[in-house]
């Protein structure tokens, strides 16, 4: 389904919801932000901080599949953030639409600024985040929606994941998406703040490298890192997802911790 010229409106979950996304500029949601949002497993009334939203994909991937799940999505970009409210006007989405909220703020401001814009300490059961993964060149790209983002700079994570800590209830979810050269940034980042780190491989195929991989922590806690199984999106020779991720990618599943 097509909107305006320069936006499209597209159904996720098999048309359980949509989502107004830019059309030839930005950055528009797909599997990640759907992986992502399959990694929180909580069937409680619980809060979720969707950190760097976007459009508000993986957001409302969240609040589409669980129906006692209250979600923020904080989004420094002014054009993406007007992009999730216009998505959650839409009929397709008016399930859970009260149930969803969309807060312009830079995720890396500290202490009395980050509380002021919205980030409340010790308030979210749930943190979910996917990352910038464009280089700090990519700031040169002629795309203004792009420009804005956030770019992969020294420190991201450390700033993302430490707002993640300042915002969540201890024992409260960390969640995320990224590229597999990330995991050492990412590990430190959690240093003391997150602990029982669970970090997945995603690989295209049997054989092929991972191009993401899916890591939870639990605040406060001291367990041990686990590696797990890795997640084979696809059969050899085939584009079909395997059945699994085809679950978790519309709706159908979630990502259980261990």
């Amino acid at each position: 389904m097509t909107g305006k010229p320069s936006e499209t409106v597209d159904a996720f979950h098999r048309g359980a919801f949509h989502v107004v996304q830019p059309k030839g500029r930005g950055h528009r949601s797909g599997m990640d932000a759907m992986l992502l949002a399959a990694l929180v497993a909580d069937e409680r009334a619980i809060r979720v901080a969707d950190l760097g939203a976007g459009a508000g994909a993986a957001g409302m991937a969240v609040a589409s599949r669980l129906d006692r799940a209250v979600v923020v999505l904080f989004e420094r970009s002014f054009d993406m953030a007007e992009f999730a409210r216009k998505s959650l006007v839409l009929p397709e989405n008016a399930r859970f639409a009260n149930r969803v909220s969309v807060i312009d703020a830079d995720v890396t401001l500290t202490g009395k600024d980050r509380n002021e814009a919205g980030l409340i300490d010790d308030s979210f059961h749930h943190v979910i985040m996917n990352p910038p993964f464009n280089d700090a060149s990519d700031r040169l790209t002629p795309d203004a929606l792009k420009a804005e983002a956030h770019a992969m700079t020294d420190g991201l994570f450390e700033k993302w994941i430490r707002t993640a800590g300042a915002i969540m209830i201890p024992g409260g979810q960390l969640s995320l998406i990224a590229r597999p050269e990330s995991v050492g940034e990412i590990i430190a980042a959690c240093g003391r703040r997150f602990g029982g780190i669970e970090i997945t491989p995603i690989h295209p195929r049997e054989g092929e490298s991972a191009v993401r991989i899916l890591v939870t922590g639990i605040k406060g806690s001291r367990a041990r890192l686990a590696l797990r199984a890795p997640l084979i999106m696809h059969g050899e020779g085939t584009h079909k997802f395997s059945d699994f991720v085809d679950d978790l990618n519309n709706g159908r599943a979630a990502y259980q911790r261990r």
